[in-house]
């Protein structure tokens, strides 16, 4: 019972908040509603762009690496598919041995570089993030917009409300 209590509590202030924000109060025509496409901003903003190569070229050396260990493994795999009749039980375990050694220092590799990767990627997006946030703010300010929602959240969107542009425009100054 206290579950269904607080299911229904929560499920009403949702309510309650969408009522307050899209009722049609007597002053509806003063509300000025605004929606951002992060997504578009992320594509187009420039310095969102120049982040995105950013890390690109931070990680290429890394990223070349990788794909050297993976292609020496490959060869030493030939390698051993094209000898293992000719060799001897010893030579072709040691063989093995050392194949499942490059195999598990490249997976350890890979690994360290996708953190790597994914703890600058969330860095730089956090500058990207706070940037388009500051911009969405100075525009919601200056033209007394009362909510900028993003619209990834909206079931229908109008042109009209929509600011994305000025936000690049704003972005890219």
């Amino acid at each position: 019972m206290r579950g269904l209590a607080k299911l229904t509590a929560r499920y009403s202030s949702t309510l309650l908040c969408t009522l307050l924000v899209f009722a049609a109060p007597a002053h509806a025509d003063e509300m000025r509603i605004g929606f951002v496409n992060a997504e578009r901003i992320m594509q187009e903003a420039t310095f969102a762009k120049a982040a995105s190569t950013k890390l690109e070229q931070e990680f290429a050396k890394r990223k070349k690496e990788l794909d050297d260990m993976r292609a020496r493994l490959q060869s030493t795999s030939d390698k051993y598919d094209k000898d293992a009749p000719l060799l001897t039980d010893s030579d072709r375990i040691k063989r093995q041995r050392e194949m499942v050694d490059m195999e598990r220092d490249l997976e350890r590799k890979q690994r360290e570089a996708q953190e790597d990767y994914n703890q600058r990627r969330n860095e730089e997006l956090a500058m990207v993030n706070d940037r388009v946030r500051k911009a969405i703010n100075q525009i919601a300010t200056s033209e007394k917009y009362d909510i900028v929602l993003e619209e990834a959240l909206a079931l229908y969107l109008s042109q009209r409300v929509d600011i994305t542009d000025k936000v690049l425009k704003a972005l890219n100054k």
